[in-house]
């Protein structure tokens, strides 16, 4: 079987389907895109994905449904509270970079328990054992921001958060601050809520 290669979407086309997909989610007539026989065989030698979706691994948050795609759409990465690492770092540039993906995706949601374990440790002063408190505070700086801005609503937090986690991925990603900056490449961040 030849692989054919589709034209990479610009960072906008890109955007416009993952909301056209959405949009089919939220109506409840969704189409189930690139889910069938045909497709796995077409992805199986190679992927090319037109986005990549940074987002948090709660169990509600399954980026293929709710943005309605299928095998090979989306180069998906996920993290409690969307943290970000070395790990995480290196698979949205290879996402990036070798795929060529023009499009990342910061994803929150609603009721997010890293933000709100974060919140709850910055009232209490008490912060949870093993590794979950590393994920706590690197949500940490994300709310202390907010507070210092006055905001103090879940959704203010929220929205404080996914944008700094977009902030982080620039500041410390030469490889994604310079497709940004070229134009090949945007990052977005987007919050998901029932």
């Amino acid at each position: 079987m030849t692989e054919t290669r589709l034209p990479t979407p610009t960072p906008r086309e890109a955007y416009e389907l993952l909301l056209a997909g959405n949009q089919r989610f939220v109506a409840g007539i969704p189409d189930h895109p690139n889910q069938d026989v045909t497709r796995r065989a077409e992805v199986a030698p190679s992927q090319q994905p037109f986005a990549v979706l940074f987002g948090c691994s709660d169990s509600r948050l399954a980026a293929e449904i709710i943005f309605d795609r299928g095998l090979g759409d989306l180069f998906v990465v996920r993290t409690a509270g969307h943290v970000m690492g070395p790990e995480v770092l290196g698979s949205i540039e290879f996402g990036v970079d070798v795929l060529g993906c023009p499009l990342i995706v910061v994803l929150g949601h609603d009721s997010c328990g890293a933000v709100g374990a974060a919140c709850a440790a910055l009232q209490n002063g008490m912060t949870p054992a093993g590794y979950v408190r590393d994920v706590v505070e690197r949500v940490t700086p994300s709310v202390l921001a907010a507070h210092a801005a006055g905001q103090v609503e879940p959704e203010e937090i929220l929205a404080t958060h996914i944008g700094h986690t977009v902030d982080l991925l620039l500041d410390r990603s030469r490889v994604l601050a310079e497709k940004v900056a070229a134009g090949r490449a945007a990052v977005v961040g987007l919050r998901y809520g029932p």
